[in-house]
């Protein structure tokens, strides 16, 4: 696997001059893939512009100065996905990642109280000793609750304190949610109908918000009850 990558190569989520310069950093292997993460160095340089150079973004990292989840990170090529909290203690600033209607991983800012929290999906479940169930997230983590009362495509609230689940949002008719891939990326709608699809094919789900649409059920990631409990880039919802 290549260690280096050509800013023309770069995934699509990357907001970049693709022609200002030849190369850029790349993601290590970590919890979220290559075509939907960009890097810590990248956010500090290029996103945020609190560096010139590479040599200053390391430096920046290497102290432990920038929170990825409420944990230090200081390897400049660390991945940073959908719903992770940059923090950056010494400015007092903190920023959510999302994506926008362009299929652009963004940062939106957020108060410092909303950044001691993370919104995680769960992706599917398996069974541990002791017949235990362990909840297999999104973001790479794994819980391990005492009762079965989660399905896959619930998502779950947690405090970056304690690693406890605050609270649930179910993925159920009702539920607020913001679609995560396919054409109607980055938009907010509530679930209308969960349509299963009885072959390989993957389950659709009829969603309303401004305009009625239907996307796989994988793109849709709950958001609130009623409504969106995290600030949201510049969308139309009903």
């Amino acid at each position: 696997m290549s260690k280096h990558m050509k800013r023309l190569n770069a995934p699509r989520t990357l907001k970049l001059h693709k022609k200002e310069k030849k190369w850029t950093i790349r993601a290590n292997p970590g919890a979220h893939p290559l075509e939907k993460s960009i890097p810590l160095g990248l956010i500090i340089r290029d996103y945020l512009n609190l560096s010139d150079t590479l040599s200053e973004t390391k430096n920046i990292i290497s102290n432990g100065e920038i929170l990825v989840d409420g944990e230090k990170r200081k390897n400049y090529k660390h991945p940073c996905g959908l719903m992770d909290v940059i923090s950056i203690p010494s400015i007092k600033k903190d920023y959510r990642l999302l994506f926008d209607r362009r299929g652009k991983l963004t940062l939106i800012p957020i108060t410092t109280n909303d950044a001691t929290w993370k919104l995680c999906r769960i992706e599917n479940k398996t069974i541990i000793k002791g017949k235990q169930v362990q909840l297999n997230l999104h973001d790479g983590r794994n819980r391990i609750v005492k009762k079965d009362e989660y399905k896959t495509g619930d998502v779950l609230k947690i405090s970056f304190k304690d690693q406890k689940i605050d609270e649930t949002f179910k993925f159920e008719k009702g539920t607020v949610s913001m679609i995560i891939g396919g054409s109607h990326i980055g938009e907010v709608a509530n679930i209308e109908e969960v349509e299963i699809i009885p072959s390989t094919k993957p389950n659709l789900t009829k969603m309303k918000g401004a305009s009625d649409f239907s996307t796989l059920q994988k793109y849709v990631f709950p958001i609130g009850k009623n409504k969106p409990i995290i600030e949201l880039p510049e969308v139309k919802m009903q």
